[in-house]
C-alpha cells in the first residue's frame, strides 16, 4: 500500500490576496494552526496589519499587485529568507466583473484574465521550480468559483478564468506526480462585494434553491483549505465545490 503521507503538511504557506475577505480569513486560520505565512495583496489592510503585530515571528506580509511579476518573485523571496523555504501556495487575488459580456471592453476582458489566470499561474511556476530545486515536496490550493461549472450574466471573462484554472489544477496534478499535491477549491457565492454584481433579487434565487438555505461563508471553507494543506490526504487534482449543493 502507497505511503500518503510521502508529501508532508506545509509549513510555509504563500497566500495571494491576503488582505480581506477569503484570503484574510485563510491567513487568519493557518497563523492559529501554528504555520508560518507570507502573505501579499494589493492593498494592506488594517487586518492584515493587525495579524502582523498578533503573529510577527509567523507572517511575512506586504503590498504586492500580482501583475507584477518582478515585485511578487521578490516578495517571495522575502518570505523564504524571513520564514523559510516556502513548501505550499494559495492562489487567491483575483478581480470580479460587473458588465455583460457585451459591455465589457475589451480592455476590461484583458485584465480579468491577467490577473486571474495569467498571473497566478506565472506565480504558481516560479514557486513550484523553486520547491522542486529544493527538494521540497509541496501543495498548492487554488481558489476557483462556482462559476466555473454553471453559468451567471455579467460574469463570463470571470468564469473563464476560474474554469481555466480548475482545468490548470488537474492538469498540474498529473504533471507533478504525486511530489506536489494540486487541488481546487469551488466556493459558491459569498455575501461580498464579489457577489454583488448579482443583485439582491438573483442572490435571493441562489439561497431559495440552496438545500442550506444560505450563501456560502469563508468559515465553510476554511476546513477544506486546511485539510488540502495541512493533512494526510490522497486528494489530488480535484476541484472541491462548497456552495451548499445550490449548483445540483
Amino acid at each position: 500500500m502507497s505511503d500518503i503521507s510521502v508529501v508532508p503538511p506545509a509549513s510555509v504557506v504563500l497566500v495571494s490576496g491576503g488582505s480581506r475577505g477569503l484570503g484574510l480569513a485563510i491567513v487568519e486560520d493557518l497563523l492559529a494552526q501554528g504555520v508560518k505565512v507570507g502573505a501579499f495583496a494589493r492593498t494592506v489592510t488594517p487586518e492584515l496589519t493587525a495579524l502582523g503585530e498578533k503573529y510577527p515571528d509567523q507572517l511575512h506580509y506586504g503590498s504586492v499587485d500580482i501583475n507584477d511579476t518582478a515585485a511578487g518573485q521578490a516578495f517571495v523571496k522575502d518570505v523564504e529568507n524571513t520564514l523559510g523555504p516556502i513548501d505550499a501556495l494559495v492562489n487567491n487575488a483575483a478581480i470580479g466583473q460587473d458588465s455583460l459580456h457585451v459591455h465589457t471592453s475589451a480592455d476590461r476582458v484583458a485584465e480579468i484574465i491577467q490577473t486571474n489566470l495569467t498571473a497566478p499561474l506565472v506565480l504558481t511556476r516560479f514557486v513550484l521550480r523553486r520547491m522542486l530545486a529544493k527538494g521540497l515536496k509541496g501543495r498548492i490550493v487554488n481558489i476557483t468559483s462556482i462559476c466555473a461549472q454553471r453559468g451567471y450574466p455579467g460574469l463570463v471573462a470571470y468564469s473563464a478564468t476560474k474554469g481555466g484554472m480548475d482545468a490548470a489544477t488537474r492538469s498540474l496534478a498529473r504533471e507533478l506526480g504525486g511530489r506536489v499535491l494540486a487541488n481546487a477549491i469551488a466556493p459558491g457565492f459569498f455575501a461580498s462585494e464579489m457577489s454583488a454584481v448579482l443583485g439582491q433579487t438573483q442572490l435571493d434565487q441562489i439561497v431559495r434553491r440552496t438545500p442550506t438555505g444560505a450563501l456560502t461563508e469563508p468559515s465553510d471553507v476554511l476546513p477544506v483549505v486546511r485539510m488540502l494543506l495541512l493533512e494526510n490526504t490522497n486528494i489530488n487534482g480535484q476541484v472541491l465545490v462548497i456552495d451548499g449543493a445550490a449548483s445540483i
